[in-house]
């Protein structure tokens, strides 16, 4: 059962922020901000942490910040903590991971992005469908370059999304795709578990390699698993057809990059829309920068100014639920 008065250990930032808004949620709680430098607080007896996205900033997964590395340390030291809410929809970083091999709860933000990451993912297609890489590189030599002509761009009517996981992000997607006229297919961890929201058509894993022939868009919305990781692979990718384009807005590891590489630079993959790398940030001599049918994304397709608000409201739901004593909402769980 959840102490009456519980400690929650949150940044200075949040506890600005959000301070207001948490002890609505739980009014007796006792909030624990933790400076970016100086003296740790004390924190006897805390059971729960608040991980936001303003302790991130400035590095990425591979590069984690002083702030965020601070904040994950001193609540390694925490033997009373029970459960840890974090801002990402995503959990495979390696120190999320060894919170649940510590035996704590730990929640993300599934859904709080959804909408902005989505929108990115559909920006991309467009941009990639409207060829306003050749239109922006004809500006940039100020010449006057109208698209008509044999590569004119192609119209939705006919095409297929294949989308590749299909949760929040992905079912918005889904459903904006189909907003422009694409068919959609989705392919998700249990095909049995029925049709999903922004889906003419689910199917599993196993099928992966029957629907990417018949994909004009593969577009990657799925976390990064066992499963997923390598997913898409030299053999993957030669199974696309001609002309083909890929979105990525879900994690580097999902592609092999350099079979990306190979089908971008010689023609078999017409484009690609990049939020996410192997390595980020991507090192500036990576031969992605200089390819004229790639879009260059700095892993921000979440990026959005109500963000902070809705992973808030994510949070004081699961506390609300927390001192009810009932089961939090978007419970994580190992890497498998």
């Amino acid at each position: 059962m959840a102490g009456a008065a519980p400690g929650i250990l949150l940044s200075d930032v949040a506890a600005a922020r959000h301070g207001a808004r948490i002890r609505a949620a739980a009014p007796t709680a006792r909030l624990i901000p933790v400076p970016p430098e100086g003296p740790l607080p004390a924190a006897a007896g805390a059971e729960i942490a608040f991980v936001t996205r303003d302790l991130f900033l400035g590095g990425t997964r591979h590069r984690l910040t002083p702030r965020f590395l601070r904040f994950t340390d001193f609540l390694q030291t925490l033997p009373s903590l029970r459960w840890v809410q974090t801002f990402s929809a995503g959990t495979d970083m390696a120190v999320y991971q060894a919170m649940l091999g510590r035996g704590l709860l730990l929640t993300n933000s599934a859904g709080a992005s959804a909408i902005a990451v989505a929108q990115t993912a559909i920006a991309g297609l467009l941009a990639l469908a409207r060829q306003l890489p050749r239109v922006m590189e004809a500006q940039r030599r100020r010449a006057w370059e109208p698209l008509y002509g044999a590569a004119e761009p192609r119209a939705f009517e006919g095409q297929t999304a294949l989308v590749i996981g299909t949760g929040p992000i992905g079912q918005e997607i889904g459903r904006l795709c189909r907003a422009f006229g694409l068919r959609t297919v989705g392919i998700r961890r249990d095909p049995a578990a029925g049709l999903p929201d922004g889906f003419d058509v689910a199917a599993g894993f196993a099928n992966l390699p029957d629907w990417l022939p018949r994909a004009d868009w593969l577009l990657l919305a799925c976390p990064l698993t066992t499963t997923t990781c390598g997913l898409i692979d030299a053999a993957a990718l030669a199974r696309l057809p001609p002309g083909a384009h890929l979105v990525n807005v879900s994690r580097g590891g999902v592609v092999a990059e350099a079979a990306l590489l190979a089908a971008l630079q010689e023609g078999r993959l017409a484009g690609a829309f990049l939020d996410v790398f192997e390595a980020e940030p991507l090192p500036p001599d990576s031969p992605f920068w200089a390819l004229p049918n790639v879009i260059v994304s700095p892993h921000s397709a979440a990026a959005s100014d109500g963000l902070p608000e809705r992973v808030a409201a994510i949070f004081c739901d699961n506390l609300r639920r927390w001192l009810a004593g009932a089961s939090l909402a978007n419970l994580a769980r190992p890497v498998a």
